[in-house]
């Protein structure tokens, strides 16, 4: 009895020679940023005693940053959390660097595109234009023109040849469509126009220039994005659905027309529409196709047409006198450029978002 009472006293005990319990210490939450911060003013004072230039002050920051956050870190937490707050921190510095370009650009295009940025832009052409005055309504139509014929002629023919190799090319076919394919994804867009220009030199003679052409140098850069994008998406496309119809009795073009194409509807839309924005502000291509003009010409069939980049283009090296009133131009020309991309990039997000196919019950 004695010894068991002994034995429990011993063990609830503690031992008179340990030492202090010792806890793990932390940084407040947001500590990291606070301390990227003082980094930061670190880098700017050595900026200004140097100085002052942002482009050094970021440099500074990119390196003192991180090294603060590390020192603090490793001196409280220790060395695994203070390399766990390092390597954030670095990752945080590398999307800042990214950012940066981004972000500069499209304060430069807004703030020296909004100034023409009115209705005088968008319903006028260059037409008896010298000086102030005049807008990219020619362009702006002519972009959409070209852009569309180019997604007429595109569409169909990446559709059609992602479907073959996803449900049909097995052979040496098939490899030899996916190797000229990867090929014409990174030829170059001036190679496009100069092959559009030499192709309708053929048949309507030298110096030719019109929209079509146009549409087809752009398509030879826009088939290639379409057939990779359209390949992953029907590669997506859970084989169990096909064989559930092929056990039914169902063709294999009916199953790809009924089951294949409307699973993956909203992927396709959505590649179809990034390959748009891909296209719409080309400018190599279109330089050698279609010149440009002063008047609205909305027949690609016949004579030259005007587009946004290439008009932008011919603003800014062929201002005239004087040329604040050019330069202005193009700087809207490109600020609606972008507007265009993005908008385009929103609706492919919204094809995504409201024709995926739902899964619930």
């Amino acid at each position: 009895m004695s010894t068991s009472t002994s034995a429990v006293t011993t063990e609830g005990r503690r031992p008179q020679h340990a030492g202090p319990v010792r806890t793990q210490r932390h940084l407040p939450r947001f500590a990291g940023v606070g301390l990227y911060l003082a980094g930061f003013a670190i880098a700017a004072v050595l900026s200004a005693l140097s100085g002052f230039s942002w482009g050094l002050t970021v440099v500074y920051t990119l390196v003192l940053g991180p090294l603060v956050v590390y020192v603090v870190s490793r001196a409280v937490e220790g060395g695994r959390a203070a390399k766990d707050r390092l390597v954030t921190a670095l990752v945080y510095s590398a999307f800042g660097v990214a950012m940066i370009p981004l972000v500069s650009l499209i304060w430069t295009v807004v703030s020296k595109g909004a100034k023409r940025l009115d209705g005088t832009f968008f319903n006028s052409s260059m037409l008896g234009i010298v000086g102030e005055g005049g807008g990219a309504y020619h362009a702006i139509l002519g972009t959409v023109v070209v852009t569309a014929l180019t997604a007429v002629i595109s569409v169909p023919i990446g559709l059609l040849a992602s479907i073959y190799l996803v449900e049909y090319g097995r052979g040496r076919l098939a490899k030899a469509l996916t190797f000229f394919v990867d090929v014409m994804t990174g030829i170059p867009s001036i190679v496009a126009g100069l092959f559009a220009f030499a192709l309708f030199s053929i048949f309507f003679g030298p110096g030719v220039r019109m929209g079509l052409a146009g549409a087809v140098a752009l398509s030879v850069l826009m088939i290639p994005v379409v057939v990779r994008s359209s390949e992953e998406v029907l590669k997506l496309v859970p084989n169990e659905l096909r064989e559930a119809a092929y056990a039914l009795g169902v063709p294999k073009w009916r199953t790809i027309l009924k089951i294949v194409i409307p699973t993956s509807i909203a992927g396709l839309g959505t590649g179809v529409t990034l390959a748009v924005a891909r296209v719409i502000g080309e400018t190599a291509p279109l330089l050698i196709t279609l010149g440009i003009t002063n008047a609205t010409n909305l027949d690609p069939f016949n004579n030259r047409m005007a587009t946004l980049p290439v008009f932008a283009y011919y603003q800014l090296t062929q201002p005239g006198f004087p040329p604040q009133f050019a330069i202005d131009r193009a700087w809207t020309a490109a600020l609606v450029l972008i507007i265009l991309v993005m908008a385009l990039n929103v609706v492919a997000r919204l094809i995504s978002r409201f024709f995926a196919p739902k899964t619930g019950r």
